[in-house]
């Protein structure tokens, strides 16, 4: 992608850009993030990313623009890009049964879970396992996991309501792998990574030089655990719900792409309609859902959608088009397709993901607009 070094040169204040980086030095300054990088793209050129912090809290490197990141929920929108690239191949389809899929999965009442339940959160599943903390310490292997949640029961019919399940988006991964015959990082790899220069991005760390990775700031005492995110474990574990490693710069290079149709610098991965499918308010269009979790929150195929404007996800972004995910490493994307307009914001802060400052930060974003 091409940067450009003036804010002017994308239709932002120079002078609103200086208000945004000066709020972010006050965050480091105030100990508020120890660790944190911006970039901010507008019709496929980048303004040089800026960063802020060292690259552990309290001692290290400073961070650069091309630090790399663990994304945290930010990989649930890619992981879901993948199932949606090979329905755009007619390998299945949103209605497919996921225990057409997978045999395994239907047991316990879970027969009517379609494809497009997972993609949207309405599957009825819960977020995490019950043995979560107790998998990862014994480094249980991505495999025991799938088998645990093939056991689980749905706490509502499917379609019914609204509720994040990260349990939902591991089993879109193993559809991948099942029908692709590739493993989630390869085929991701292979499809956006590589066809997008996405040079610095990973599903798990063994694709990315670890040395430029930064550090989530976590207390002693989770620090110390061995399965936390800092750990070998996690880091190669590549959890399709949480574990991909990236850059300022490609996010916003993936970002791009889905507000150019699918496309990037001359290469289709995902078509228009695809494209357009993943962005639109799927559970708006869902009878079953109450419309206070309709109010509360908005889903389209693995994005958070800004209709109706919400503070769990994109924030305050202009346009009720706008799209994006946050993640619990303190990360935020989000596009604008009436603007042009992507945003990443990558902090190693956990508490950030929903915090008042992270909405500041958008809002400075979207203050500097000149046009």
């Amino acid at each position: 992608m091409q940067t450009v070094g003036r804010p002017e040169d994308i239709g932002l204040s120079g002078q609103g850009i200086d208000r945004l980086y000066g709020y972010m030095q006050q965050l480091v300054d105030t100990d508020r993030v120890a660790t944190a990088a911006i970039g901010i793209a507008r019709y496929g050129r980048m303004l040089a990313p800026a960063a802020f912090g060292r690259m552990q809290p309290d001692v290290g490197a400073p961070v650069q623009p091309d630090t790399i990141f663990l994304t945290a929920s930010v990989t649930k929108p890619v992981t879901c890009a993948a199932v949606c690239h090979m329905i755009q191949q007619g390998r299945f389809d949103l209605d497919t049964p996921v225990a057409a899929l997978i045999p395994e999965f239907g047991q316990n009442g879970k027969g009517r879970v379609a494809v497009r339940h997972l993609l949207t959160h309405t599957s009825g599943l819960p977020d995490m396992i019950p043995e979560n903390v107790e998998y990862r310490k014994r480094f249980a292997p991505l495999e025991d996991f799938l088998k645990r949640i093939y056991e689980l029961k749905i706490d509502f019919d499917p379609g019914m309501d609204i509720r994040y399940q990260s349990t939902g988006i591991a089993v879109l991964g193993e559809i991948v792998r099942r029908i692709s015959g590739l493993p989630l990082p390869q085929y991701l790899q292979l499809v956006f990574f590589k066809s997008f220069g996405m040079k610095d991005t990973s599903l798990g760390s063994d694709g990315i030089d670890t040395e430029r990775v930064a550090h989530v700031r976590l207390s002693p005492e989770q620090d110390a655990e061995t399965w936390t995110w800092n750990k070998p474990y996690w880091r190669r574990f590549g959890a399709p719900w949480g574990g991909m490693f990236s850059t300022v710069r490609d996010m916003n290079v993936f970002l791009q792409a889905f507000l150019a149709g699918g496309i990037f610098e001359g290469v289709r991965v995902l078509e228009p309609a695809t494209v357009a499918d993943m962005i639109q308010n799927h559970t708006a269009l869902m009878p079953g859902i109450p419309q206070t979790s309709k109010a509360r929150e908005a889903r389209g195929l693995g994005w958070r959608i800004n209709e109706p404007r919400n503070t769990s996800g994109v924030e305050t972004p202009p346009s009720e088009r706008a799209f994006g995910h946050n993640g619990a490493t303190g990360t935020l994307v989000w596009a604008d397709p009436d603007i042009g307009v992507s945003c990443v914001l990558f902090t190693g802060q956990p508490d950030m993901c929903d915090s008042v400052e992270i909405r500041r930060c958008t809002d400075l974003v979207i203050a500097a607009l000149t046009h």
